[in-house]
């Protein structure tokens, strides 16, 4: 979606119009839910999440501003509902074999869940504003100054976050004899 379709659909969604709101989560509904999934570890908790985002973006629509993407808006609304799950979750659980492509024979299947099973895990021990960094600009290839708009901080911060953040996974992974 180009930002002159968003800017009119959030236009439309902030005078009531329903299906314009329907438009835009149709167009970000996926990418929500899989930051949500990242971010939480299990699939029941980010459909839960990306439905509690939509309804707050909803709810929250007069208070967007239009000089602002709608992408990052509700990017930023997700990390918060996703943050406020996992926060009340009692432990975190890992990524099933969801991510494994249907194209590869059973053993390579086994070894990429396997490996998202691992790499998930040390994600879920990132401290969540590096977690947060690290899935923004590895899993969804965020630029640091989208990053930047969506978090609501200076693009330094982003990047020393991210650094931090990819040596703390370094040395889960490490721990965890992954090289």
């Amino acid at each position: 979606m180009n930002e002159e379709e968003e800017a009119a659909l959030v236009e439309a969604s902030r005078e009531g119009d329903r299906e314009a709101f329907g438009k835009l989560v149709d167009a970000y509904q996926k990418p929500v839910f899989n930051l949500a999934l990242r971010m939480l570890g299990d699939r029941e908790d980010a459909r839960d999440a990306t439905q509690e985002t939509f309804l707050r973006a909803w709810e929250s629509l007069s208070s967007f501003k239009p000089e602002h993407r709608f992408f990052s808006w509700i990017y930023r609304i997700a990390i918060n509902e996703a943050l406020d799950l996992r926060s009340r979750r009692t432990r975190p659980e890992p990524i099933g074999a969801w991510a494994v492509s249907a194209t590869q024979g059973p053993e390579g299947a086994m070894l990429e869940s396997e490996t998202s099973r691992i790499v998930q895990s040390a994600l879920l021990e990132l401290k969540p504003d590096h977690r947060t960094v690290a899935v923004l600009r590895h899993l969804r290839r965020c630029s640091y100054r989208e990053i930047a708009d969506i978090l609501h901080i200076p693009e330094k911060t982003v990047k020393s976050r991210l650094f931090e953040a990819r040596q703390q996974l370094k040395r889960a992974l490490e721990a965890r004899g992954v090289v």
